[in-house]
């Protein structure tokens, strides 16, 4: 019918009327009509006129995609494949929110302007958050998120005894009084808005990020023990003889990962690097381990962590604390001179670590040569590894490993959780020390696992798109810098050599952060592509098993096959079912837990510049748009200076070289250049943080000031 009824459409030169359509259908087939026209148009597979008629879709006129809405009311349409988004009028929103499925009508090609035609989906979470208050005896929920155009109200019923003022976790009942206007009822009550820690755990919520666990998760904990059971030491290598330590930073307390070196006889190293064996207590089927998928990983935000598994696990017998046995999965490497992984053995073991070094006091020891009180037993050891992390550096670096440099800010807060400081993340030597000894590991135990061919989960990157590549050097091309690249062959060595021939300019932050941004994102799949950033043909996560769920799957998936040896055809087929999924999961909640965490650090930023308000910084401008700059602070704090507060001329945006040009002066404020701004206003709730331009020959603000 679907079909018939679609030829019928498309085989008129013109549009035609409902009855036309209705007369070249048998009795029995025209009671269908109506419900197979709204699929066919909700498909998009025909089109409705202005004047109520049919006709074949005209995918050149109207598209499919999904609407990104502005608090002021206008909004913007993407479209899967395309580049350019389309603007959408205040008055051509036609009832839609933010995230809506929506059919556009397009009325201006060149300007990328469109109608929406109308809503085909909207999926709402399950839950929102927002701020509780009463207008005319009734309960509403102010959303955090206002791209939601909508309103809810509450029945006093459903409010859980919320009281003005409180932030509140809402569920919306199916019941719709009319367009944008829904019921709902309060699920939490996070606390009152002007309470400590309220602000980030608003925000957590907002990601399904919270910070208790279900009734049944703590149920289950009774079964945990406190120590390793001399039972559980069967079948397991033991390495408590052995000198292995922690290395992390100073208020971590969720240890996944020590390490061990030696010098062989043959010139070699023998690297171990051991893993608390997670997998040994976070059993299928469990409460804990449905929900340390559903979580999928660790969040850390500003002055607290919320862990995937509960402290009793993660801070308890999973985390490999020193003086104390703890069950493990090493993985023991011989790499040679040149940074090469010669062989590698990975099995079940229990370890005693010696010591919970912190990075701030190995830097010391490799860095500076200062050995720190409590170190001396140790110093041989850790210069062994310096060494070899060396090596192991080098020849990543000659494979193409990309290393963008990036600066990433610390969050300093006081006992209250307000911010009083912000801080560049140091990646000293210790840091990359472990980074590189993991990225061996997971290495290890990706190839060992790809050569058997068998199911299994894969952290990977893709390969960038080669016309964003091209847009970024035809783009630092307009501001005078050439560089050579082969984009025909393009690898990772190609973005590390745009990245080198780039390191001396002053721009190279900015530079370094576009070039990142015009990559695809790392995620989990159980097909292998490899991983373009690392220049790794084989790559999965193994190393953090407490904070990340398929870490937490691969220890599964190593006990099933090399230390149970379970390969059967219905092993083997349940996980080539459910490793795609899991794998989904693990990326979705990787990624809501990024976002949350860049929202908190905006949120603290904007506390902090509350108490900065009219103070002068010196920055330079990281973004340019056609309504306003963005300016960076030398402490990372990142605020925009709109279009309309340049006030000494009218300024045009020219896309092409990322500037603003004064119509009259000609004045240009292009990316990169150095400004003096005073802080102008904060809205702490939205983590937003606006400047003005200091003028010339007189001072804005009261205080001069740098950070």
């Amino acid at each position: 019918m679907e079909e018939k009824i679609q030829t019928i459409i498309e085989s008129q030169n013109k549009a035609i009327t409902y009855e036309e359509i209705l007369a070249k259908l048998a009795p029995e087939e025209q009671a269908y009509l109506p419900e197979i026209l709204i699929k066919l148009q909700k498909n998009l597979q025909i089109r409705v006129t202005n004047k109520g008629k049919y006709e074949k879709f005209n995918d050149r006129l109207q598209k499919i995609g999904t609407l990104i809405s502005h608090p002021k009311g206008f909004g913007f349409v993407s479209i899967e494949g395309e580049e350019n988004d389309y603007y959408i009028a205040r008055n051509n929103m036609h009832g839609a929110i933010n995230g809506d499925k929506v059919v556009i009508n397009i009325i201006d090609e060149q300007k990328h302007e469109a109608v929406i035609k109308q809503i085909n989906e909207r999926d709402l979470n399950d839950l929102l958050v927002g701020e509780f208050y009463v207008k005319d005896n009734k309960n509403f929920i102010d959303l955090d998120d206002d791209k939601l155009n909508i309103i809810i109200e509450i029945d006093p019923s459903k409010t859980k005894g919320a009281v003005a003022g409180h932030k509140v976790l809402v569920k919306i009942d199916n019941v719709v009084a009319k367009s944008n206007y829904y019921q709902g009822e309060v699920v939490k009550i996070i606390g009152h808005k002007d309470d400590p820690g309220v602000d980030i755990a608003s925000i957590a919520a907002k990601y399904a990020i919270f910070d208790t666990f279900p009734e049944a998760v703590e149920n289950e904990l009774v079964t945990i023990p406190s120590a390793v059971k001399p039972e559980e030491l069967n079948d397991r290598l033991d390495y408590r003889d052995q000198i292995i330590f922690t290395i992390d930073g100073d208020d971590t307390k969720d240890i996944d990962d020590a390490i061990s070196i030696e010098k062989l006889d043959n010139g070699h190293y023998l690297l171990g690097v051991h893993i608390a064996d997670v997998s040994h207590y976070v059993k299928e089927g469990t409460a804990l381990y449905d929900e340390a998928y559903n979580r999928g990983t660790s969040s850390y935000l500003a002055d607290r962590v919320i862990p995937m598994l509960p402290h009793q696990l993660s801070n308890g017998i999973c985390s490999l604390n020193p003086n104390v046995d703890r069950l493990t999965i090493s993985c023991v490497m011989e790499i040679d001179e040149h940074g090469t992984t010669i062989n590698s053995e990975i099995n079940p073991s229990v370890i005693r670590s010696r010591k919970q070094m912190t990075y701030k006091n190995v830097n010391k020891i490799i860095e500076e040569d200062i050995i720190p009180e409590g170190y001396e037993p140790y110093v041989d050891k850790l210069k062994l590894m310096a060494e070899l992390a060396k090596i192991i550096r080098k020849a990543k670096v000659q494979k193409g490993y990309i290393d963008f440099d990036i600066d990433e800010p610390k969050i300093i807060v006081d006992e209250n959780g307000q911010a009083i400081d912000i801080q560049r993340r140091i990646r000293g030597a210790g840091e990359k020390l472990i980074e590189d000894f993991m990225i061996a590991a997971n290495e290890a135990v990706a190839t060992t696992i790809y050569y058997m061919e068998l199911p299994f989960i894969y952290r990977v990157h893709g390969l960038p798109d080669e016309e964003k590549i091209q847009s970024f050097l035809t783009f630092i091309s307009t501001l005078g810098y050439k560089v050579n690249a082969n984009l025909k062959k393009l690898t990772s060595k190609t973005i590390q050599g745009i990245l080198d021939q780039l390191k001396d300019k002053k721009e190279y932050p900015i530079f370094s952060t576009m070039l990142l941004r015009s990559m695809q994102k790392a995620i989990y799949d159980a097909k292998n592509i490899g991983h373009f950033g690392l220049a790794s043909k084989c790559y999965t996560h193994f190393t953090s098993p407490i904070r990340r769920f398929p870490d937490l799957t691969v220890h599964r998936l190593l006990h099933t096959y090399l230390f149970k040896h379970k390969i059967n055809n219905e092993t083997l087929s349940y996980f080539e079912q459910t490793l795609p999924q899991i794998a989904k999961q693990s990326s979705e909640r990787e990624r809501a837990a990024v976002d949350c965490e860049r929202d908190v650090t905006d949120m603290k930023m904007a506390e902090y510049m509350m108490g900065h308000l009219g103070e002068t910084y010196k920055g330079f401008i990281s973004t340019v748009t056609s309504f306003g700059l963005f300016v960076q602070l030398s402490n990372l704090v990142e605020g925009m200076i709109r279009i309309d507060d340049l006030a000494d001329d009218y300024y045009i945006y020219q896309e092409a070289s990322y500037s603003l040009i004064g119509k009259h002066n000609k004045k240009r404020y292009r990316l990169g250049e150095e400004i003096e701004v005073v802080v102008d206003s904060v809205n702490k709730d939205k983590g937003l943080i606006n400047f003005k331009p200091v003028k010339k020959g007189g001072k804005h603000g009261n205080k001069q000031s740098q950070s």
